[in-house]
């Protein structure tokens, strides 16, 4: 049995609730929560690795997208927060060129350094993602070994928190503190978690979910140059909103919607490409006003929509910042608004047109705009086409609002959220 009793303790130190208190917030019960999270998660390594003599905490967040729905992946900006709904890890080095991830809830999964090629029959695995990362880290000049880790989330699957996201940057993170001294930058960690989900896992994602969890806090990201996305962090304090930021759980499941979330970087790919570029970003909003008699019918009418949509919500994330950033919530409100009915009217990923009779994003909506009015804002989250919409909530009507919805949605289907600073991280435990 490895001797981790000093990591254990650290988790009841002044240090270590400090630690805690900096990721979690200090909400009552929040901290003892935690505690006894952490403490289940080692006492589990424990036992599933007791070979293992070294270990230490990671952590890397789920994130919500509050700004620019699908524009990542034309180069376009995005407005983004990390949450407090993580994945956190035991991990500890193994000098047997084998990886081992023990997920709760998951079987096992072992990789052999040995091979870091692409497998076709491990595509849509944790296996994929694993491969994907060592190679790309190998490539790129980084050490890479093994580790036995144990591994728990709080990131709902589906949900729209982007739970493979904080999955891949967690796999960087603990990859570059026991074998690269902790060196590989937040920004690097996310392209190199891009890179194992397109290459390796099959899914053509864009970057902002990575970037947001490896950086952590409300951060805007310009992808004009994709090699180099710039990445800046909000100045404004939400807790000072008198709003909360309420997940709603709809019911719908994003296990087989990667042929959907295809279909809109490649429709407006196609638009780009009619007009003789690469990506939307690489045009105006009036260059394809100008040219739309020309690309109607080399296109298809929904590329063109969603073409639209691109230009206008890439603007409305800059005015979404500078809305905060002044103080004027009201107005970022209204924006939000107007990004959700944009990707419910032009984008059209609020229902799986393979799936046209389950609608529950929309009919989540439609409740929401006649609870709140407009005292809130609302519009899908995440990739959409099921699954959550995320919603502003006035925090006197937080406990009204969740019961009516709930009423629908069933127990449970809502959950607030809030904002942590950290992005990814080795939690320091002080030992």
């Amino acid at each position: 049995m490895p001797n981790l009793e000093p990591l254990l303790q650290a988790i009841e130190s002044a240090v270590g609730e400090r630690a805690l208190i900096d990721l979690y917030g200090d909400q009552p019960g929040t901290l003892s929560l935690q505690k006894q999270r952490y403490q289940d998660l080692l006492g589990r390594f424990q036992s599933v690795f007791p070979d293992t003599l070294d270990a230490a905490f990671f952590s890397a967040p789920g994130r919500t997208e509050v700004g620019g729905n699908h524009t990542d992946h034309n180069a376009g900006r995005v407005l983004a927060a990390a949450v407090d709904l993580d994945l956190i890890a035991v991990a500890g080095p193994a000098h047997h060129g084998v990886i081992r991830v023990d997920s709760e809830g998951y079987p096992q999964v072992t990789v052999n350094l040995n091979n870091l090629e692409a497998v076709e029959a491990e595509k849509n695995t944790s296996a994929a993602l694993i491969r994907g990362v060592c190679a790309r880290l190998k490539t790129l000049g980084y050490e890479i070994g093994g580790f036995n880790a144990c591994m728990t989330s709080a990131v709902p699957k589906g949900s729209g928190l982007s739970s493979s996201a904080a999955y891949e940057v967690m796999l960087v993170t603990i990859l570059s503190h026991l074998y690269n001294q902790g060196r590989i930058d937040p920004v690097s960690a996310a392209q190199i978690g891009q890179y194992a989900e397109n290459v390796y896992f099959g899914k053509p994602s864009g970057l902002m979910d990575q970037t947001t969890s490896a950086v952590g806090g409300f951060v805007t990201i310009d992808f004009k140059d994709p090699a180099k996305p710039v990445v800046n962090k909000v100045k404004y304090d939400f807790r000072q909103s008198g709003y909360a930021l309420v997940i709603v759980e709809t019911g719908g499941d994003h296990a087989d919607l990667t042929e959907d979330y295809a279909g809109v970087a490649q429709e407006m790919r196609s638009v780009a490409e009619a007009m003789g570029g690469r990506v939307l970003r690489d045009f105006s909003r009036q260059e394809l006003l100008a040219r739309l008699a020309e690309l109607h019918g080399k296109v298809s009418d929904r590329a063109l929509m969603r073409a639209f949509h691109f230009y206008d919500d890439d603007a409305r994330v800059a005015e979404q910042v500078a809305a905060l950033e002044s103080g004027q919530f009201g107005r970022f409100l209204e924006l939000v608004v107007e990004s959700g009915r944009s990707s419910w009217m032009q984008l059209q990923n609020c229902y799986s047109p393979r799936k046209p009779l389950e609608q529950g994003v929309a009919l989540a909506q439609t409740l929401t705009a006649d609870l709140l009015g407009k005292s809130g804002a609302w519009r899908v989250h995440g990739g959409g086409f099921a699954g959550t919409i995320q919603v502003f909530v006035p925090q006197e009507q937080v406990a009204a609002y969740v019961e009516k919805m709930e009423a629908v949605f069933g127990q449970g289907a809502c959950y607030p959220i809030s904002i942590r600073s950290a992005g990814a991280v080795k939690v320091d435990f002080g030992v």
